[in-house]
């Protein structure tokens, strides 16, 4: 793979021979060379779980507490009484019928799916399309809710959703470039510390194997595992 000149610079700032503890990581991803837009700060995990058993899979949600940096834009599929609500709390698109026939015909201008329980026999016919790129409304995720306010409230607030996969890595992003150390750190250790909350009982060895931070277009930087699971406790 052809590397930029900025991407270049940056893994020559970088011992490739260290773990860094965070702090140290943040520090240096804020001094790497950037690109023109606000990149996300974003940490990928290896776990020491096989997600093909099933109660081997690690996943869930997080809201994190200065938010993500990045508008999410919320469809609330839902009728009735709850379409108010939705449009009240902030919902960027409300409906069920005609959003659900857009979708079939190739929309997707949204970045989160909200529906309610009645509403879920119309939104069944979309599993196809929004399984695959994990958009389908899903109760252990919260986005099939009667709570529409408080589903729309808490997403646009910063909550995200994570889920391992087959090879036991998770990926989140934790934040943006332009936050300030303080507010990375403590985004990454609210998403961190609901990872390791979620271990599964049935998952031996050690759990947390590795960790990685990084931004949309620089290197991974490695962090020291015990030094991180330190800063949890």
């Amino acid at each position: 793979m052809k590397r930029s000149k900025r991407y270049k610079q940056s893994v020559s700032k970088l011992d490739r021979s260290k773990q860094y503890t965070l702090g140290e990581a943040i520090e240096l991803i804020k001094s790497l060379p950037h690109a023109k837009f606000d990149e996300s700060v974003e940490v990928a995990l290896r776990l020491g779980v096989n997600p093909r058993h099933a109660d081997q899979m690690v996943r869930g949600t997080v809201t994190l507490p200065n938010g993500t940096g990045k508008t999410v834009r919320v469809l609330v599929l839902t009728k009735g009484g709850k379409e108010k609500e939705a449009q009240a709390a902030g919902a960027d698109y409300v409906g069920l019928e005609e959003y659900v026939e857009k979708i079939q015909g190739g929309w997707l201008e949204c970045d989160v799916i909200i529906a309610t329980p009645d509403a879920m026999g119309v939104v069944g016919k979309l599993g196809r399309i929004l399984g695959p790129k994990g958009m389908m409304p899903n109760p252990k995720s919260g986005t099939v809710t009667m709570d529409v306010a408080q589903a729309v409230n808490e997403i646009k607030a910063g909550k995200i959703e994570f889920r391992v996969d087959r090879n036991g890595n998770l990926h989140a992003a934790v934040g943006k470039l332009s936050f300030d150390a303080n507010k990375i750190k403590e985004n990454m250790l609210a998403f961190l510390d609901m990872v390791v909350r979620l271990r599964p009982t049935s998952a031996k060895g050690q759990y947390l194997r590795a960790a990685t931070v990084t931004t949309t277009m620089g290197p991974g930087i490695a962090l020291e595992r015990s030094a991180l699971l330190d800063e949890l406790k």
